[in-house]
């Protein structure tokens, strides 16, 4: 996509670079001070939801993005994007709008930090799409929207633009962080999420997961 590539080659110089690849080995942890997603449930406990998630073919007809109303208003001005950008990141400023006037989002997919608000996603880390293929199709309108606002549960996390627009919609099947050290995390976060919200999986999703909690 061009916006993709023309991003990527004016914002990452030489630095990034190395940055990016040191952080795919797992050799950069996250600063101390940055806040993150909820916590999900363990290793273990993942691996008995997985267990128990029915296996069925997706089914994409019918979906739009429309359907999961979603930045719907948290608390005053602030909607659910700007409130897990205040979660997330470290000394962050907002103006009587509640946008994110300064403040810097380290990105646990790809060990990446930014100071400008724009250059920061809010990862619905279970995809709308894939939560549509994989059930949300039945339900209604309000619990749609229950879930791509959910604060509770590990699901929305702030991460490099860029990163997540490469993710799309993709499964642990097709798409992983690059950042390796946080896959045990990423895993077992959208195991908890799917078992929550009564989710399928399909056969590659659940080979896929059942590889990476193996090592956990």
């Amino acid at each position: 996509m061009p916006k993709f590539y023309a991003r990527h080659a004016r914002r990452f110089g030489i630095v990034s670079a190395l940055a990016g690849i040191l952080a795919s080995l797992g050799l950069f942890a996250a600063p101390s001070a940055s806040a993150a997603l909820p916590t999900p449930v363990s290793a273990t406990t993942a691996r008995s939801y997985l267990a128990a998630l029915p296996v069925q073919t997706e089914v994409r007809t019918g979906y739009s993005r429309d359907l999961f109303p979603h930045w719907i208003t948290i608390s005053g001005a602030c909607n659910t994007r700007e409130t897990v950008l205040k979660r997330d990141g470290s000394g962050v400023v907002t103006d009587s709008s509640c946008a994110a006037t300064s403040g810097s989002w380290y990105s646990p997919f790809d060990g990446a930090t930014w100071t400008l608000a724009s250059d920061v996603d809010i990862d619905h880390l279970v995809p709308l799409a894939e939560a549509w293929d994989s059930g949300a199709r039945n339900w209604t309108t309000a619990q749609r929207q229950a879930f791509a606002n959910d604060l509770t549960r590990p699901q929305l996390l702030a991460v490099t633009d860029n990163v997540n627009q490469a993710k799309g919609d993709q499964d642990p099947a097709t798409w992983m962080p690059p950042r390796t050290a946080y896959h045990c995390t990423y895993v077992r976060a959208w195991v908890q999420v799917k078992y929550y919200y009564g989710l399928s999986v399909d056969s590659a999703e659940k080979s896929a997961l059942t590889s990476r909690l193996s090592s956990c």
